[in-house]
């Protein structure tokens, strides 16, 4: 007997149908994957050189020393003064003559010039300061002190820095540190990197302190001297 089945019932009619529908379902989800937004948050964090303490983990030292004998010296030989007994008639060599001399209070001395030792200034011209009695201050048009200076560099480089695409498809994050000197005229010189995490990372970090405008410079003694700085910049994402 041959079993009866209802046209309307049979999928192979719709096969391709349904598989257009997958592959529009697919190329949605794909989509809507590449164009999800990622949030960027950039935290900046900024120190000063003194207290600026890389994370080394320092080895202490097992091994133990070998003693060493100290070599016997020999015994000391003692001197003793030799005393000759010589006759009143003998001449004695290099014999001391005393003269006396009438001295009163209108004696005139002759005094022999001394030379007088200058003590010579350290140079500062060349001298990089760590700390100063008075630190440079960032912007110091809308900033009264060191504090509030650091608070507006702070919002300078946050503002500034620009996290790569590279980076953010990478998943890098980490903290580099970067010093620089503050010069006499407040420019910006020797921007190093003391650590970094990523080429990408480490150059828009220099970027960024490179472009930093013009401080108010730091004073020793009432003179504008150079003085070292230091910043530490955290990417982070999320």
């Amino acid at each position: 007997m041959i079993p009866k089945k209802n046209p309307n019932a049979d999928l192979e009619k719709r096969k391709s149908l349904f598989f257009e529908i997958g592959l529009v379902m697919a190329l949605a989800l794909t989509l809507i994957s590449f164009e999800w937004p990622t949030r960027v948050r950039e935290v900046v964090e900024i120190r000063n050189l003194v207290d600026l303490k890389l994370d080394e983990e320092i080895i202490p030292i097992t091994r133990q020393e070998e003693i060493k004998e100290k070599p016997k010296l020999p015994p000391k030989i003692q001197l003793t003064d030799v005393i000759t007994v010589v006759e009143n008639n003998t001449e004695l060599e290099n014999e001391i003559e005393i003269v006396e001399e009438n001295l009163n209070q209108e004696t005139e001395f002759e005094i022999a010039p001394q030379e007088v030792f200058v003590e010579e200034e350290v140079d500062d011209e060349a001298k990089i300061f760590v700390i100063v009695e008075e630190m440079p201050i960032f912007r110091p048009d809308i900033c009264k002190n060191n504090v509030e200076g650091n608070l507006e560099l702070y919002r300078h480089i946050n503002s500034s820095i620009r996290y790569p695409v590279i980076a953010q498809e990478n998943n890098i994050t980490g903290r580099v540190y970067v010093s620089f000197v503050v010069g006499k005229d407040g420019g910006i010189s020797k921007v190093e990197l003391l650590r970094g995490i990523d080429p990408s990372l480490d150059q828009e970090a220099l970027r960024v302190i490179r472009n930093l405008p013009k401080f108010q410079p730091g004073k020793q003694r009432g003179k504008p001297v150079k003085v070292s700085y230091s910043v530490v910049i955290n990417f982070v994402l999320q």
